[in-house]
């Protein structure tokens, strides 16, 4: 397997932790999305929609975060990161998209670097946009771990929602957000963390960390 990704990247930091948990062997191709390679007429034949990550098998490519990390839960059941109950799965797919669909897409560096080039947004008031953006969708997010989270998001087994939440918290850090509103996100963060999967995907770990 090969995966196109950016170290920084927090879609391309939830399918790192996912091979790594199941094991799997893959080979790292460096997108830099600082430079636009991803805007490369190379990349856009293998991606036409620009972005990371995108993960090949053979002649197969799947691409979006969400659907990489299904198709891999699917293809190596072990270990599972959705439980088998229907109504416990909706639960972990809610949470994990609380993160991957209403916080991260605002701070992206596409989005980010339209307010600043497109709009003429100054740094200090994007720095200001990001830590809002995050820091409102994590006061949500804890209320409604509070009642379901155990030593991880969703009880205590690894599960999506913990893939979604860790590359979160580590930007809220990287935008300089107050997390001390949210007790149970940095016990569950530090609980993930502990682990080796979670751990080796850390994006100052990567090989095109600058």
């Amino acid at each position: 397997m090969r995966l196109y990704d950016y170290w920084h990247s927090a879609a391309s930091y939830r399918v790192r932790i996912a091979l790594r948990l199941k094991g799997i062997a893959y080979e790292q191709v460096p997108v830099n999305l600082r430079q636009g390679a991803q805007r490369t007429l190379d990349y856009l034949a293998h991606n036409p929609q620009g972005l990371v990550p995108s993960l090949t098998d053979g002649d197969a490519t799947v691409t979006q975060s969400m659907a990489i990390i299904e198709w891999l839960d699917e293809r190596q059941p072990e270990p599972p990161l959705l439980p088998l109950d229907l109504l416990a799965r909706a639960t972990v797919r809610s949470l994990a998209l609380h993160v991957a669909s209403d916080i991260q897409p605002l701070t992206n560096l596409r989005v980010l670097q339209h307010l600043q080039h497109r709009l003429g947004v100054e740094e200090r008031e994007l720095h200001a946009w990001q830590r809002h953006w995050i820091a409102e969708g994590l006061a949500s997010l804890e209320r409604r771990l509070a009642s379901v989270a155990g030593v991880y998001a969703y009880g205590d087994t690894v599960t999506l929602a913990d893939l979604c939440l860790v590359p979160q918290v580590y930007n809220a850090r990287r935008y300089h957000c107050d997390l001390v509103p949210f007790p149970v996100i940095r016990r569950v963060d530090a609980a993930c963390l502990a682990l080796a999967a979670f751990a080796e995907a850390r994006p100052e770990r990567q090989p095109d960390a600058a």
